[in-house]
């Protein structure tokens, strides 16, 4: 599967919008490297200033729990993620530890809490809208050697308190999600 299909599939949330763009992404060799050519769309950066401290910042925190739907082996996942708003929009930062050295991750904000299915489908701004950043929020990272992942995104426009939860999975396996967290607002 590409990883432009990945993406729109993704938590099973969403249709397939976008299709122009992920024609791009498809041709990529890595899903990566797809993901960053996709219109030039933020999947996450992670030497940005982290959500936490975005000074003059809104900030709600979530601790990541496991899900039923993590694939063997993700037992010892944990962490935690902030999500910011500010004048400057929104920012969302990630932090996990106990993934498998090397390989890529997503995660999505989503519009229900964690107990609803895993946080139910991906939060959007324009509801119905493109499964694409910028209308849904995605970051995508990589973990180190040691099995850590931490990247951060930013958006132009602020979610509310209608992006109650953010959901982990494996780029391979996106039915497979690892960890939820419900942001405490």
């Amino acid at each position: 599967m590409t990883a432009a299909a990945l993406l729109l599939s993704g938590c099973s949330g969403g249709s397939s919008d976008g299709a122009s763009a992920n024609a791009a992404a498809a041709e990529s060799s890595s899903p990566s490297e797809g993901m960053d050519d996709m219109s030039g769309m933020a999947m996450g950066d992670p030497s940005a200033t982290p959500a936490n401290k975005i000074p003059d910042a809104e900030v709600v925190k979530g601790t990541f729990k496991l899900l039923d739907t993590r694939p063997p082996g993700m037992d010892d996942a944990k962490g935690t993620a902030w999500l910011a708003q500010s004048s400057r929009g929104t920012t969302v930062t990630v932090s996990l530890t106990g993934l498998k050295p090397g390989e890529e991750y997503m995660s999505h904000l989503h519009g229900q809490p964690c107990s609803t299915k895993g946080g139910g489908e991906h939060f959007q701004f324009e509801k119905g809208g493109a499964t694409t950043p910028p209308n849904e929020v995605h970051l995508m990272f990589t973990a180190d050697k040691s099995g850590m992942g931490m990247t951060t995104v930013n958006n132009d426009r602020k979610t509310g308190e209608n992006a109650v939860a953010i959901v982990v999975h494996p780029m391979a396996a996106q039915d497979n999600r690892i960890a939820c967290a419900d942001f405490d607002f």
